[in-house]
């Protein structure tokens, strides 16, 4: 059986004839010593015909065609006129050698051409690739070279092209910087509190809040210079006259240490400091629910934008959240949990990041387990649509 090549190359189509066949008797290995001898390989594999790409526009499109298996008018032409007519109904006397499985099916589902896509196809595809320019004479020394640079950039290029409002990668740094926020400002307002509270202790029993804390802290500085005529001013940072009354009085009566003027200022800045992280943190929270109205609308209107975001961050990227199953997604955040669970073949668990959504925090503690697995399979089609929909 006649065994005919098709080599993709930057610059056009090229087929070749594979002689000898049955003396070689397929034997890879032979193909393989005789690849780096051009001697050899030339007697053994001969161009039927080579068929060039009319502009660089033309190659990217063939190359992208390619890569993804579909077979182009131009190829089909180029195969239905250069190789043997396939009759109906009748074995094939040939078949043609194809790199990729995928391109090889499409070939032969549509032109009924039998393909072969194998160990050794590859390795004479390879001695073709190694000696191309020899192959076609018209080739001008490092024509080739300039058409795979070229047609290399363009494919790159092409590949790496998306839709900026939709980039997953921006919600999954968001939502570690989220995260790694959320922490810092906990301890260092835990610091402020501490710091400060040398100098007025009472205050922490007045004001809870972290940043309202760092505010009224920067505000009052050195507590014996706090008077009167400081309440409006305090009742606007606390909201609340009484609360700021209150602050007043217990600043008047306070047992904290006086602390020097270069130790208020270090507090001052601090303070500073932490109200500067939550006024970003905010904004940062902002941006985050406008990416993921963008990028992942039906999912967090279904779950959140922060639980939406984690599960695209642990996933990956959408597209591995969406190819998830809901019963994978489920558990998304508990692999621990899990995988120990197994181990001591104890109970798996119900829930993982999805856990922190409202749904499942007013189920009650019996329904709980089946409320996140109706919310996985829901998020689960909902990541499908928003990462596959083209709307």
């Amino acid at each position: 059986m006649a065994l005919f090549l098709l080599y993709e190359s930057a610059s056009g189509y090229a087929l070749l004839e594979a002689h000898g066949i049955d003396e070689i008797g397929q034997n890879t290995e032979a193909v393989r010593n005789s690849v780096s001898d051009l001697n050899r390989f030339g007697k053994v594999v001969k161009l039927r015909s080579f068929n060039p790409f009319t502009s660089a526009l033309d190659a990217l499109k063939q190359c992208n065609a390619i890569s993804e298996g579909l077979l182009t008018d131009e190829l089909r032409t180029v195969l239905e006129t250069n190789l043997p007519k396939v009759k109906e109904g009748k074995k094939s006397k040939f078949s043609l050698g194809v790199s990729d499985p995928k391109i090889g099916s499409q070939i032969a589902e549509v032109t009924k051409i039998p393909c072969q896509s194998n160990e050794f196809v590859s390795e004479l595809l390879r001695g073709v690739r190694l000696h191309f320019d020899k192959f076609v004479g018209d080739l001008k020394t490092g024509d080739l070279e300039k058409a795979q640079l070229g047609l290399g950039h363009s494919y790159s290029r092409a590949k790496v092209k998306f839709n900026v409002n939709r980039v997953d990668n921006m919600v999954i740094q968001a939502i570690f910087l989220l995260d790694t926020l959320d922490k810092d400002i906990n301890s260092f307002s835990m610091r402020v509190r501490e710091w400060y509270s040398w100098h007025f202790p009472e205050l922490v029993k007045i004001v809870n809040d972290n940043y309202l804390y760092a505010k009224v802290a920067k505000f009052i500085e050195d507590k014996a210079k706090l008077a009167e005529d400081k309440i409006p001013e305090l009742t606007d940072i606390v909201g609340d006259e009484d609360k700021a009354k209150e602050i007043v009085e217990a600043a008047k009566a306070s047992m904290g240490q006086d602390l020097s003027p270069v130790d208020l200022i270090n507090v001052h800045q601090f303070a500073q400091r932490v109200m500067d992280l939550s006024e970003y943190r905010r904004k940062l929270y902002d941006y985050l629910v406008a990416k993921m109205n963008d990028i992942a609308p039906n999912l967090a209107s279904l779950i959140g934008e922060v639980v939406g975001a984690r599960l695209i961050s642990h996933a990956g990227s959408l597209t591995n959240l969406a190819k998830c199953p809901s019963s994978t997604l489920q558990i998304l955040g508990a692999e621990k949990a899990l995988f120990r669970a197994l181990k001591t073949r104890g109970n798996t668990p119900k829930y993982g990041l999805i856990f922190h959504s409202s749904f499942i925090g007013r189920a009650s503690s019996k329904n709980k387990g089946r409320m996140a697995r109706y919310l996985a399979n829901k998020c689960s089609i909902a990541s499908r649509i928003d990462c596959f929909s083209g709307v």
